[in-house]
């Protein structure tokens, strides 16, 4: 078949979903997939709205079926799907009945990958039982840890079944046409346009992607551990905040920027003693290219930090430096462009007397803080992200600020925040 493009409706709105699909159409997209997220919100009213929107378009709820296939199918094709997909997971009897029940009301099965361990095998399993097509899937949350979908995989698949393959999972405008040389029938893309401030130009730009044609974006990117420093860069305090759930703010310190700017780097840390300014400027000497110094003094007010220790930090490449404590000399570090944060400012410095250590874990303002967690500062505040953690939550965190991009274009169009997200329909049930 000639490769399509599936746009997934990943949404909790209706009211948006139908909006967001017109303008999917208008840019080329061939099919409508109902997603999981809106068959669970909506229900099957999701599925009919879209049926009636849509009259001559291929219909796909992503029911995402583990058990009882024939009853879940009978409902989604009733309200006017044309395929309903079903876990790879599942039993082969729920598949089987699916596959019966579909035939019944004229549609067809897709199996869902997600999580199958031997997928070649399973694809010939599934095959045989009748379904339509095989879906390989990297879903959202296996994307945010910066798995990338296998096309190797994508070609095997493709060797060894007679069915049309679909590809879904983190794909944009510039990975899109990997997958068509690869043997994808069916692109599916949920994030990489639906995301955008014009969806039109996203579902365009995908379908020149499958076409061949080169396409440059950063939307909907997944970043790697390699790649965190430039993942970071690109959000704020309170994205991550939200994509962290409210986890690693650091409270109690006072950012010193420069307008607009941010402080991105790995943590160095050091324990030291109110006024003892040793242990932080020898930390400079063992600092690498992009750390953050974050030195704890438990709330000192006599400064161990100050402009000549900022002008040696800059020339080793330090980004930035943190203290639960007194630093001096503001004025200076702040007009050099040097961030840093600190719970006090004063005047008056204290001895290098050694005391403390470098390297070990340390707690500020509560928080903890072990070498090499991640530091992200800018004029809203200050986060830790732990070294385990970190590629989840930056990824988290862009998919946060691509969300809100969205709703910011659908505001200046002339909604409002709280009609955007139907807050009086979503109150809790009282």
């Amino acid at each position: 078949m000639q490769p399509v493009l599936q746009i997934a409706l990943d949404l909790m709105h209706l009211k948006r979903a139908v909006e967001i699909a017109h303008e999917s159409v208008d840019g080329g997209a061939d099919w409508i997939e109902v997603g999981t997220p809106l068959i669970k919100s909506e229900g099957a009213e999701a599925i009919r709205t879209l049926r009636r929107e849509f009259p001559g378009r291929k219909l796909i709820a992503d029911t995402k079926t583990m058990d009882v296939g024939s009853f879940e199918v009978e409902i989604v094709a009733k309200a006017g799907a044309d395929i309903i997909t079903v876990m790879g997971l599942a039993d082969d009897s729920t598949v089987s009945e699916a596959v019966m029940a579909a035939r019944k009301y004229g549609a067809e099965v897709m199996v869902d990958m997600l999580n199958v361990h031997d997928i070649v095998e399973r694809s010939k399993t599934v095959e045989k039982l009748g379904v339509s097509y095989i879906c390989l899937h990297m879903g959202i949350d296996q994307q945010m840890k910066g798995k990338k979908a296998p096309t190797e995989m994508l070609k095997e698949v493709v060797s060894s079944t007679a069915i049309p393959v679909a590809a879904a999972g983190g794909i944009t405008a510039e990975t899109a046409g990997r997958y068509v040389e690869a043997g994808a029938s069916i692109v599916i893309v949920g994030g990489g346009i639906i995301k955008t401030e014009n969806i039109t130009d996203a579902a365009k730009n995908v379908k020149k992607a499958m076409a061949g044609s080169k396409v440059n974006t950063d939307l909907a990117r997944k970043y790697g551990e390699e790649e965190l420093f430039e993942a970071f860069s690109r959000v704020s305090t309170p994205n991550i905040s939200d994509a962290y759930h409210k986890q690693g703010v650091i409270f109690g310190l006072t950012p010193h920027l420069q307008p607009g700017q941010r402080m991105v780097g790995r943590a160095l840390t050091v324990q030291t003693a109110n006024g003892d300014w040793a242990k932080p400027v020898e930390a400079i000497d063992r600092a690498k290219e992009g750390d953050i110094i974050v030195i704890s003094v438990g709330g000192g007010n006599v400064a161990v930090w100050g402009e000549l220790a900022s002008e040696s930090a800059k020339i080793m490449g330090v980004r930035g430096v943190v203290i639960d404590g007194a630093i001096r000399d503001i004025d200076d570090i702040t007009a050099s462009g040097f961030p840093s944060f600190s719970r006090y400012v004063v005047p008056n410095a204290g001895e290098p007397k050694g005391y403390g250590g470098i390297g070990i874990e340390i707690t500020i303002c509560n928080q903890t803080v072990r070498n090499g967690d991640w530091m992200i500062g800018d004029e809203n505040g200050l986060m830790v992200v732990p070294k385990e953690v970190a590629v989840e939550v930056a990824n988290r965190s862009l998919d946060v600020r691509e969300r809100e991009n969205r709703t910011r274009e659908e505001i200046r169009r002339g909604s409002t925040l709280s009609k955007v997200n139907e807050l009086e329909k979503w109150e809790p049930v009282k």
